[in-house]
């Protein structure tokens, strides 16, 4: 190991701005965070990964949080003999650099990379134990060219497809959105209402890993039930029907089903779009098709085309359905609208007709685009019925029910029996549902099928600043890979941002290529990828992060997978989905040999602070605000008046954030450390206060000061009680750290403190120990003045960092004493400490003897007297 440097005097007070970068140095001129690629055979891997941060420029305690938790467990686990890969890069494309391009004039390269370099600083500031030799950013093109080679592999494994669909398109950012990234109807981004669009695009084919996707969930037994749960409903399983309804023919004949063949635009004898001969419907409620009242379809369904194509109302119709919000929370919200569309579909047992609506509740991206309505029975198809005068059957009844049931006011939706249903009259729903499928199967007209609500992922994005997708489209040989020796497709420089939409579409020259099959003139593919394409394999690429391929084999599937995962639970479905997804698709193509790419998972909570609004409804930042010791608040250096709001996450639009480079400039790394592990379980959102971070700064003077004065006193029954509390410390913050209860591992080591600083008559031996054990107790989460103290105490004994973490002594965890309730005639009356081997007598003495106990039996005689070892000594007088 390289010399130590010479340790500062104890005498003085803690100089945490010299000892902080002085320690960091040290660190990585010794390698302590070094692994190699592929480890070797009997090691002990731990791979530790906080989810990588966007590069905005500068880091938010939401990262100081994040990655101290990371940090802890990574020192933690390296201590515990394991060799820890940590590493750390840059989530580093997205639309936020493409808008500062726009608005700044610069370039989002030149733009990310200042980003990411201020961000790096910062964060090493922290004196984090990454292994920074492994730091990429997903805008590199070493990175990116490595991702499109997945692409194709993905491509020739039959993973990916080119469609035309519908998508959601955010008009704000002038890009494609996932389903995932639409919330309440919003872009995930802008904010901006969701609009539909049809566009041909890239699709990951996610749904065919969807029955494993969600089974293999119950074996992730380290993560969260929440997420697992928010995954579940995500994927979607769910068991029905699905049935064909034929079409009726129009009473004016224009789109008749039975038209001879459309054309190969649709188009039938008359020019019109088309009317299928039957509509197609997925239920989960076959039971009640004899309850149904009309049948719907989205806005985008041939039949709505059809429809549109006879009435132009019905075009206008659909015209509002398209700017609606796509999500399923929007559609749900929104009043029930629908048009009815002159068609109408046979009941497939009755023979009645039933009117076919265009409806702004029915998405074609969900089962098939068209649903049967059951009133009776739904909660929607009731308020649609109600608001249109549709009519409302009951089928399906309480099992104690009369004969006036009705479900004319409110729909019925638990389970019961069957009624005015023919056939299935007197069965229960499950009955029901077997014999409706059996039934409709005969017809030729049905079949029961599983359903899944999670579809393909569409992965192209009308953006500069994102993967070139690696495909050139020729009009003699349609999409053609972009052969290996041309990869990566790397970004063009030289962009014009100044006009609306993708500069690569306008680009003059970097989308024209020559075809590599038949070399005519042919067109580069100007979408770009979904950045959650970056963050789904970055975790593998970090095994061997130079490597000429995606992965080496011998080192992905010797690190992975990712033993402890550490990120915010809004990334339940959206990133950790994908991940999941990639590791397999990398699977399939040859790359990794595993499913699952994150053993453990946790979700760390926010942090919070007080809000604060000036006199004029400002928001104001903590350090524009002074609280007055009678709770008010004005604006500092002045008398105006402040607002102070509730308590709530940080966020750059309410200005209740902290700079972390401010703490730490004035308080050091460790306090800020120390205090954002000590106030609440990680799991939990916790509080940001100036309070508890000056606390956390006493206390690590208060250590500084211990350190000072090693001397003791001759006092042996107080040395063994020290040790005692010294290596219950020990094994409680173990305990601790291994369930990922920080703030108690905290608190144990709080009272290591006040155990040493109360025995001062101790021998100089038991309080070294002792302090020595708080230093390395605390090194995880106060590595800089671990090292520091260390270096002082043990000045032969190399860096903290460096040694194994300590073990108990399991004779000194032994307890001397039991502490007992003493009841008289029932009720408590007082507590008493007894040694662990005291007889039954000298317990009663013990407990006769406590003046409580004397003035409660009030001079009477003991007439009973029973001991309950261990726990109580119960007297009747």
């Amino acid at each position: 190991m390289p010399d130590t440097p010479a340790p500062a005097s104890l005498d003085a007070r803690y100089d945490f701005r010299a000892a902080e970068p002085r320690w960091q140095q040290e660190w990585d001129a010794a390698g302590c965070f070094r692994v190699p690629d592929v480890p070797p055979a009997d090691a002990r891997k731990y791979y530790v990964l906080e989810m990588f941060p966007y590069p905005s420029g500068k880091i938010h305690m939401g990262h100081v949080r994040n990655y101290t938790l990371g940090d802890v467990v990574a020192r933690y686990k390296r201590a515990r003999g394991h060799l820890v890969m940590h590493p750390m890069g840059w989530d580093a494309f997205g639309l936020p650099a493409e808008n500062a391009a726009r608005e700044r004039g610069t370039h989002p390269a030149k733009w990310t990379y200042a980003n990411i370099a201020n961000m790096r600083a910062e964060l090493k500031r922290m004196g984090l134990s990454l292994e920074w030799e492994r730091e990429f950013a997903t805008c590199d093109p070493e990175y990116y060219g490595q991702q499109q080679k997945l692409f194709l592999d993905f491509l020739r494994a039959g993973l990916v497809e080119r469609k035309e669909s519908w998508v959601n398109w955010d008009p704000v950012d002038n890009t494609v959105l996932a389903n995932e990234q639409v919330i309440d109807g919003r872009g995930w981004r802008s904010g901006a209402v969701v609009e539909k669009k049809l566009l041909s695009q890239w699709f990951l084919s996610i749904t065919k890993f969807a029955p494993d996707l969600l089974e293999a969930l119950g074996g992730l037994d380290r993560w969260p039930e929440r997420v697992k749960l928010m995954q579940a409903n995500w994927i979607g399983r769910s068991e029905g029907a699905r049935l064909r309804f034929k079409l009726a023919e129009p009473a004016d004949g224009v789109g008749r089903p039975d038209d001879p063949t459309p054309s190969a635009e649709g188009l039938n004898q008359a020019g019109a779009p088309q009317a299928p001969k039957d509509i197609e419907v997925f239920t989960t409620r076959p039971d009640t098709l004899f309850g149904m009242s009309f049948l719907a379809v989205a806005a985008e369904h041939p039949l709505a085309a059809a429809a549109a194509a006879r009435n132009p109302d019905a075009a206008a119709f659909i015209a509002e359905c398209r700017a609606m919000g796509t999500s399923e929370a929007v559609i749900e919200q929104a009043e029930k609208r629908g048009f009815d569309t002159g068609f109408t579909v046979i009941h497939p047992f009755t023979g009645e007709t039933h009117p076919v609506w265009i409806a702004n509740f029915v998405l074609m991206e969900y089962g098939t685009g068209a649903l049967f309505g059951c009133p009776g029975h739904d909660q929607r198809d009731h308020d649609f019925s109600t608001k249109y005068g549709l009519p409302i059957l009951p089928v399906v009844k309480p099992r104690e029910s009369g004969e006036d049931f009705s479900v004319a006011k409110a729909p019925f939706t638990e389970d019961g029996v069957l009624i005015n249903s023919r056939f299935l009259d007197g069965l229960d729903v499950p009955a029901a549902k077997r014999r409706v499928i059996e039934e409709l199967e005969k017809l030729g007209q049905g079949q029961g099928v599983v359903n899944w609500r999670l579809r393909d992922w569409g992965v192209s994005r009308q953006r500069y600043w994102g993967c070139p997708i690696p495909v050139i489209h020729c009009d003699d040989c349609g999409v053609v890979p972009v052969p290996a020796d041309q990869l990566p497709v790397v970004l063009p420089e030289d962009v014009d941002f100044s006009k609306p939409g993708n500069p690569l579409d306008h680009h003059p020259t970097w989308k024209h290529v020559n075809c590599p099959s038949c070399g005519k003139a042919a067109r580069r593919e100007t979408d770009t990828f979904d950045t959650f394409v970056d963050s789904s394999w970055y975790f593998a690429r970090f095994c061997s992060p130079r490597a000429g391929v995606p992965v080496t084999p011998e080192a992905v599937n010797s690190w992975l997978p990712v033993d402890q995962y550490i990120g915010g639970i809004e990334h339940a479905i959206l990133h950790l989905l994908y991940s999941r997804f990639f590791t397999r698709a990398m699977r399939a193509a040859g790359h990794v040999t595993l499913d699952e790419p994150f053993a453990g998972l946790f979700t760390q909570g926010m942090v919070q602070h007080e809000s604060y609004k000036g006199a004029d409804g400002r928001w104001l930042y903590p350090e524009e605000v002074e609280k007055r010791p009678d709770g008010t608040a004005i604006v500092k250096g002045g008398n105006e008046p402040v607002t102070v709001g509730r308590i709530e996450s940080m966020s750059k639009s309410k200005r209740n954030t902290v700079d972390p480079g401010a703490i730490i400039d004035r308080f050091g790394a460790d306090t800020a450390r120390w205090f954002i592990l000590s106030d609440n379980p990680p799991e939990r959102d916790m509080e940001w206060s100036e309070a508890g971070v000056a606390g956390a700064s006493r206390f690590i003077h208060r250590v500084w000061r211990l350190a000072q004065n090693l001397d003791g006193g001759a006092d042996e029954a107080a040395g063994k009680k020290l040790r005692q509390a010294t290596h219950r410390t020990i094994a409680a913050v173990t305990e601790a750290l291994e369930g990922f209860a920080f703030n108690v591992a905290v608190a144990r080591i709080h009272e290591l403190a006040n155990a040493v600083a109360e025995a001062g008559s101790a021998p100089r031996a038991a309080r070294a120990e002792a302090l020595e054990a708080l230093v390395r107790l605390a090194s995880p989460m106060m590595p800089h003045l671990a090292e520091e103290l260390w270096s002082t105490l043990r000045p032969d004994a190399g860096l903290v960092a460096k040694l194994p973490w300590l073990e108990p002594d399991p004779a000194l965890l032994a307890a001397d004493t039991l502490t007992l309730a003493v009841q008289v005639l029932g009720k408590l009356r007082a507590t008493i400490e007894v040694p662990v081997d005291a007889t039954d007598e000298q317990v009663f003495a013990l407990a006769e003897a406590e003046p409580n106990v004397i003035r409660a039996l009030d001079g009477k005689p003991v007439r009973k007297r029973i001991h309950v070892k261990g726990r109580v000594v119960n007297l009747v007088a």
